[in-house]
């Protein structure tokens, strides 16, 4: 019986793998991207750290795109991150980052998604810095917002020569994670381009989570983009309500640029982040804080792309702290890194 099965579906077997569409059909597409690290902790305010070196991936998006009709399409991506600094061994499980539908109404300049969908939270902010490959903008870096979320958006321009774009979610404000609570999260962007290359954006967001109570935030955002430069200006404030205590008020800034030193093949980026206070999330991401002191934070490098969708960047990270209220000054951490992305 089994080699009458193995017969009987080898053939069918071989004509997928030679013909995919039979499979999958024309409508939808398939791509992704990578980025990883060599990295090497030369000097950290957390001495177990120092020394400390390997190979990391970041992250790994597996992306599905498909066009339903004129009107409407899907997305779905899938995301893998590995592990900061772990201690112990375990495998990485993939997640669901997107999935969502759109309807796209081109007279109305509007876009309506509803599922789990982008948050315009630092949208545009990647936009400009360019590298997120290297590292997390302000706010995501230090656990000031979410990349996605589940409800419903709607996004567009509001003039017919696109100077003028909106970003408005109404979500659960758990990320991708399932609902707590009744409570909802609310966030919109209104981004302007009065000049070609320029873009000034306000965003506001309000959440009311029961586990961690009542979030606001305030961010601008000024940059300009053309095919040999970028240059950027963030400003944000948060308060968290905080029972029993008073709010907890977080200001921090971001400065990043780039410039293209070879056509299509060398660029160089530096940017500068402050927080007037220590960090809300010291130790969550791939670059740890101290969480005594505010951090200011320094990273730079060059971006060399041998061939169309790989880049290697060579890049530094270097974070220096304030003199705390209380105690020593915090040592600073120096980390060398080589990044890796490639686009498939």
């Amino acid at each position: 019986m089994k080699r009458y099965f193995l017969r009987g579906i080898l053939p069918f077997v071989c004509l997928l793998l030679s013909n995919p569409t039979a499979l999958w059909g024309d409508a939808g597409k398939i791509s992704g991207y990578f980025f990883g690290d060599y990295y090497y902790v030369l000097k950290s305010h957390n001495t177990e750290l120092e020394e400390r070196n390997g190979f990391q991936y970041r992250r790994v998006y597996f992306d599905y795109d498909r066009n339903l009709s004129d009107a409407f399409s899907t997305k779905f991506r899938f995301e893998m991150n590995g592990p900061a600094f772990p201690t112990e061994r375990k495998k990485t499980e993939p997640f669901l980052k997107n999935g969502y539908l759109r309807w796209k109404k081109p007279e109305w300049r509007t876009n309506v998604y509803v599922g789990l969908t982008g948050n315009p939270t630092w949208k545009n902010v990647e936009r400009v810095w360019g590298y997120r490959s290297v590292a997390k903008s302000l706010l995501h870096m230090h656990k000031m917002g979410n990349g996605s979320d589940f409800g419903i958006a709607l996004q567009g321009d509001a003039d017919k020569s696109k100077k003028v774009s909106y970003h408005l979610i109404f979500a659960n404000g758990t990320s991708t994670s399932g609902e707590i609570d009744s409570n909802k999260k609310i966030a919109f962007s209104l981004a302007a381009r009065p000049l070609t290359g320029f873009i000034v954006e306000g965003y506001a967001d309000f959440e009311n989570a029961v586990d961690r109570g009542r979030w606001y935030t305030l961010q601008g955002l000024l940059g300009y983009q053309s095919e040999q430069f970028r240059v950027g200006v963030q400003l944000a404030n948060q308060t968290r309500e905080q029972e029993g205590k008073d709010d907890l008020n977080i200001l921090a800034t971001s400065m990043f640029s780039a410039v293209q030193l070879l056509e299509k093949k060398l660029w160089a980026f530096a940017r500068f982040d402050r927080l007037f206070d220590p960090s809300p999330a010291p130790n969550s991401g791939y670059i740890h804080f101290d969480d005594t002191a505010a951090p200011n934070m320094i990273v730079a490098g060059l971006d060399w792309t041998p061939f169309e969708a790989f880049h290697i960047m060579p890049n530094l990270v270097y974070v220096f702290y304030d003199e705390p209220d209380k105690g020593a000054k915090s040592d600073a951490t120096i980390m060398p890194r080589v990044t890796a992305f490639f686009r498939f």
